[in-house]
This record gives C-alpha cells, sequence and structure tokens, in this order.
C-alpha cells in the first residue's frame, strides 16, 4: 500500500509596490519564521503568498498579471495554495474573488493574523520589531505610521490603508535596535505621510522627538526621511538634520504640481507661493540638504499654460531628484469626479518632457561633484563595478556611485570615502582614498592555503 509523503510546505512571499509593502512582507515573513515555517521571499515555494499593490493602473495591471501567473502554476501543479494580500485586495476584493476564484483566499491590509490563520500560524503579538529583512544588509526601511487623513483628491491610499495611525517610539526604538544588531547601519523612515508622524498618540507633530531617540542607536548611521507632506511640515527637524550627522540631509517630500488651481482641485491645501517659500526655507536652514519630489502631469482640467508653468517652476527649483507620474484616474477619489479629459499621449509627452529638464538639471548638479569627496555605502557588487550611495540618495530611486571593481576591493555593507571622478546625468564614478586592491590569483592560493 502506498503512503502519502510528507512534504514540508515551502512559504514564497512575493512582494508588489512599494516600500510599505515590502515592509509589510518582512513583518509576515518574521512571524512565520517565529512559527517554525520554511519562508522566503520571491524564490520556489509550494505555496505563494503574493503582496500587491493596488495604487495606480500599471501598479495593479502588474498585480493581476502576477496572480494569474500564479494561478497557472496552481493549475498545472506547480504551486499548491496560492493567497493574495495587500492593497488590490483590500481595494477590489469582491472582484477579484469573482474574477480570480481559483485563489484559495484573499486578505487586506489590516488582516495579518487571518492570513497567518490560514498558513496555519499563530499571530504573535510580542514580535516587537522582529522581521525578516528583504533589502541588502546594510539598510532597511523603518515604517513609522499606517495610513492617512489628507484629503487629495487623486489619492485612494486611506481606501486602502485607512486612516492615520502613528507607531509609539518606544516600539519604534525596539525595532530599530533589533536591526542594528543585525547590521543594518541605515533606516530608512518611511510611512504615507512622515509629517503627520505623532499627531494622533501625542497631539502634537512629533518626528523631530522619534528622530532625537533613533540617533541614539548604536549601530546605526544614517536615517533617511522618505514621504513627508508640504503642508505643515515640522520645521523642528530641519534644525536637528542640521546639527546632527546621523540624520541625512536627504529630503523626500512629493509635491504634485505647482499650479493654484490644480492644487486647489487636488486638495493639496497649499499654492505655488507657500510651497516656493517652504523650499527656499529648507535651503536656507540646510544649504546641504538633497530634495526629492514627485508630480502629476495630465491631471483632470491641466492645461497648456499649466503645464508649462510647472515646467518653469522645476527649472527654478533645480530639484537634486525629481519622480514624474502620469495622472491615473482612479475610483472612489474625489478626483474620479471630474472628467480624464488630457489624453494619455498628451500626459506621457508631458511627462517626458518633465524628465528630459530634470535630466539636464541632474547632469549639471553632477558634475558640480567632480573632485570632490563623499561618504558612499556600497549596497552591491553588479558586473564590473561596486555599486554605492552617498547620504543625498536613496535605494533604487536615486543616484549611484559605482567604482571599478577590477583594480578595487570593497566590502558591501561598509562606508568609504570616495573621491567623484566621473559624473553622467544619473550615475557618479568614483574612486576610494583607501581601499584594498583586487587580490591576484597568486596571493588567493597563499590565502588559501
Amino acid at each position: 500500500m502506498r503512503t502519502k509523503s510528507l512534504k514540508k510546505n515551502k512559504i514564497n512571499v512575493v512582494t508588489l509596490g512599494c516600500s510599505k509593502n515590502v515592509y509589510d512582507s518582512e513583518v509576515l515573513m518574521g512571524q512565520l519564521k517565529a512559527n517554525d515555517k520554511e519562508v522566503v521571499h520571491e524564490e520556489e515555494g509550494n505555496i505563494v503568498v503574493i503582496n500587491t499593490c493596488g495604487f495606480i493602473d500599471n501598479a495593479k495591471e502588474q498585480s493581476v498579471n502576477t496572480i494569474l501567473e500564479f494561478v497557472e502554476k496552481k493549475n498545472q501543479g506547480d504551486v499548491d495554495k496560492v493567497f493574495v494580500t495587500g492593497c488590490l485586495s483590500e481595494r477590489y476584493k469582491p472582484d477579484l474573488q469573482k474574477e480570480i476564484p481559483n485563489v484559495d483566499q484573499y486578505f487586506g491590509t489590516t488582516e495579518l493574523p487571518g492570513l497567518l490563520t490560514a498558513l496555519e500560524a499563530d499571530y504573535k503579538h510580542e514580535l516587537i520589531g522582529e522581521r525578516l529583512t528583504t533589502t541588502p544588509k546594510n539598510y532597511a526601511y523603518l515604517k513609522i505610521a499606517e495610513g492617512c487623513d489628507r484629503p487629495c483628491s487623486f489619492c485612494a491610499i486611506p481606501l486602502m490603508r485607512g486612516g492615520h495611525k502613528s507607531t509609539p517610539i518606544e516600539n519604534l526604538v525596539i525595532e530599530a535596535e533589533k536591526l542594528a544588531a543585525n547590521g543594518v547601519k541605515e533606516l530608512i523612515l518611511i510611512a504615507q505621510d512622515l509629517t503627520y508622524y505623532g499627531l494622533d498618540l501625542y497631539k502634537k507633530r512629533n518626528l523631530a522627538e522619534l528622530l532625537e531617540n533613533l540617533v541614539k542607536v548604536e549601530g546605526i548611521e544614517w536615517i533617511r526621511l522618505h514621504y513627508a507632506f508640504p503642508t505643515g511640515f515640522p520645521m523642528d527637524v530641519l534644525d536637528l538634520m542640521k546639527r546632527e550627522p546621523k540624520v541625512c540631509n536627504y529630503l523626500d517630500i512629493p509635491l504634485q504640481h505647482i499650479s493654484d488651481d490644480l492644487l486647489k482641485s487636488m486638495r493639496r491645501g497649499t499654492t505655488h507661493k507657500k510651497t516656493t517659500d517652504l523650499l527656499y526655507k529648507f535651503r536656507e536652514i540646510v544649504p546641504e540638504m538633497a530634495i526629492r519630489t514627485t508630480l502629476i502631469v495630465g491631471y483632470p482640467g491641466e492645461t497648456e499654460a499649466q503645464f508649462q508653468e510647472l515646467k518653469e517652476w522645476v527649472k527654478e527649483m533645480r530639484f537634486e531628484r525629481l519622480g514624474c507620474f502620469t495622472y491615473s484616474h482612479e475610483e472612489n477619489t474625489h478626483a474620479y469626479n471630474l472628467e480624464d479629459n488630457v489624453p494619455d499621449e498628451v500626459k506621457q509627452e508631458r511627462a517626458n518632457e518633465i524628465m528630459e529638464i530634470q535630466s539636464q538639471i541632474s547632469w549639471e548638479l553632477n558634475q558640480e561633484k567632480i573632485g570632490q569627496i563623499f561618504k558612499v555605502i556600497i549596497d552591491r557588487k553588479e558586473g564590473n563595478y561596486f555599486i554605492g550611495r552617498t547620504e543625498f540618495d536613496s535605494p533604487d530611486v536615486d543616484n549611484e556611485v559605482l567604482i571599478d571593481a577590477t583594480e578595487i576591493y570593497l566590502k558591501t555593507g561598509e562606508y568609504y570615502d570616495i573621491k567623484i571622478t566621473d559624473a553622467a546625468d544619473f550615475d557618479l564614478y568614483g574612486e576610494p582614498l583607501q581601499a584594498e586592491t583586487k587580490p591576484t590569483r597568486k596571493e588567493l592560493k597563499i590565502k588559501t592555503v
């Protein structure tokens, strides 16, 4: 009589979308590991959990295609179970259940305990800060709040993530200490809105006090700020940035547009003048700061004149880092009531024009760096180059520093002083002031004897 083989389950977590989703996947994986489950990230596994994004059309399409891909693998017998979680599942669960019924179960963004139960695991409340990081060992995301209370007309995030909810400072310090103990040197603070941090818990904007506590964590050398809303930005953060070397001279502050009429329609709570004054104030207090922003073109009713205003403003501001999105007409948002009347090809042309302007600005700013020396963290080796970043650059979205790996040996996860020798639009090339030369084959043989 044939006995059934007891195959051990391996859970493969697949992450789509933004750094907030990366963080959520890492928390899920930490919980599974604490339950003695075998868990991997985007590798082979017979049980698949897809953490989806539902932010804009392109992201939704990628999420749906990924679900369909793994459902087909399930149909073919290559995987046993498929679970779906995250923003797309939160926003469109009834539709997904109807259209793709062969998924074993769908879960929203706040249903981690239920997902764990489906994976035959228990939610462990005591695991503050315990997670399996999927980023390179030297940096990690630290999510300081969930959800958003802003009324932006184009944004579906409150529909998927709910209202703003800050994580207590003491919990974030514990998490940072655990990350540092595992070799993390750079914390990238993320939230839907850093500016709002603390209002719910402490009845005041408390980002500066959080930073004051995080800089005391031994082993952390850089702390980077992502996704700050411009309206109500806590200016005491800039004073801390100026005096505290661990807080990077870097701020990601999505501004979206500059036309007064569009800012009003977008419900951003600011104006052209207020936004420009705020940026000049940033430059005055922290002249070394690299400002990253994102813009939206093709918003309903955006005229050619409003777009030209945006272009001229980008030239004036000379942002160190800039990304540009085409407007996505999202159901159940306030802007969905407006006519999506800018043709897709015009949206794309406008985005391309903005990025051409930014490419020239970035090239000019990078040329100024030639001959200068920067502290650089080495993230990885790729081909014939070690790839690193300065404090003015965030992973995946910003400039990188390339160092010739055929002549020089550098350790990933370590900091080096790098002299910039050349520069392109979005890349810098450099040489370390002190580094080991690459060992010869003969030396390698001697070392291994």
